[in-house]
């Protein structure tokens, strides 16, 4: 008989979809890696499984802990799911500005969620950043996940990620495009793939009100270009420890209309219900046209699942409200 022993033994392995409609424009075969295959809907489950495997290899995290994290609620799923399994508590930090879904989603799942303002510095007392370590150091048998600088994030996609889009690809990749947050996914997958062919282009998508692409370019942290934006999931006002700078090749910037609109145009013209950074990876792909040649293979990574932006992305109303549609 064929089956997992637990849901966390479905995490990985999941497939390549090629990109018909919307890359008609572009000289190249586009697919995506199509993360929502996971049992957490998103590539998170990955990362956070590892993190937690390695926290308790080395007793960061001991029996009947509580696992606690700052969290846009993709990493939140995949810590909750695993410690359902595992036996830990949760406690998810959320900024206002992520959907009530995703709020709602980590409940379900027996997390409790701590919801702070986005509009704050991430020093503030009040930012998810400061909000997650605080209560790390009083609640007692806690452990602060850190995705952002925790090298176990980018070594899970190192170790899986990256090998199966080299393998489902026969080694013929040329190009990996994906939206940049806590930057594991880029990093891990990047490095893989330069090991195996250094000429593999790695490509990150940010947004306006993020620091990576002029960081990436110039050296410099500019603080000017920090502002609040309503993209999901990816750009960040902080420089993580997970972002390699040194293995991306280079960045492309997505308006959050452009990012909301390619979210709906995925689902209606290629029947693919995916979340926002998923819309945003796709323009950034078709903004890339100019570096990619006939016998190109150029891999998109998809985070996560349409189903935590039903009230956003997804809703005409809200659309409208934002003027992203007339």
């Amino acid at each position: 008989m064929n089956y997992a022993n637990n849901i966390l033994e479905t995490i990985g392995n999941t497939p390549l979809v090629k990109i018909n409609k919307l890359t008609e424009a572009l000289p190249c075969l586009v697919l995506s890696k199509y993360e929502t295959f996971n049992p957490g809907n998103s590539v998170k489950d990955r990362m956070a499984l590892k993190m937690i495997e390695d926290a308790e290899a080395d007793g960061r995290l001991k029996p009947g802990g509580t696992i606690i994290e700052g969290t846009s609620g993709n990493t939140g799923m995949g810590l909750a799911l695993a410690a359902i399994v595992k036996g830990y508590k949760c406690i998810f930090v959320m900024a206002d500005k992520q959907s009530k879904e995703k709020v709602d989603i980590l409940k379900a799942v027996g997390a409790e969620v701590v919801v702070c303002p986005t509009a704050v510095e991430p020093d503030d007392p009040r930012s998810y950043y400061s909000v997650s370590k605080r209560l790390s150091t009083e609640i007692e048998n806690s452990w602060y996940v850190n995705q952002y600088d925790n090298p176990s994030n980018a070594k899970a996609h190192y170790e899986s990620t990256g090998p199966e889009i080299w393998q489902q690809t026969e080694g013929k990749v040329t190009h990996f495009v994906v939206g940049v947050g806590t930057g594991g996914t880029i990093s891990g997958v990047g490095k893989y793939l330069k090991e195996q062919n250094p000429n593999v282009k790695v490509w990150g998508v940010d947004t306006y009100g993020s620091v990576f692409k002029k960081y990436h370019e110039t050296g410099i942290f500019d603080e000017n270009e920090i502002y609040p934006y309503v993209t999901e999931g990816i750009g960040e006002d902080i420089l993580p420890e997970n972002v390699d700078f040194s293995i991306i090749d280079g960045f492309t910037k997505v308006t959050d209309k452009d990012a909301a609109v390619y979210t709906q145009r995925l689902a209606k013209e290629e029947g693919m219900f995916l979340g926002n950074s998923a819309g945003a990876a796709i323009k950034g792909v078709l903004q890339l046209k100019e570096h990619f040649k006939p016998e190109d293979v150029v891999v998109v990574l998809f985070h996560d699942h349409g189903s935590r932006y039903v009230g956003k992305m997804f809703n005409d109303d809200w659309m409208r409200e934002k003027g992203y549609i007339e």
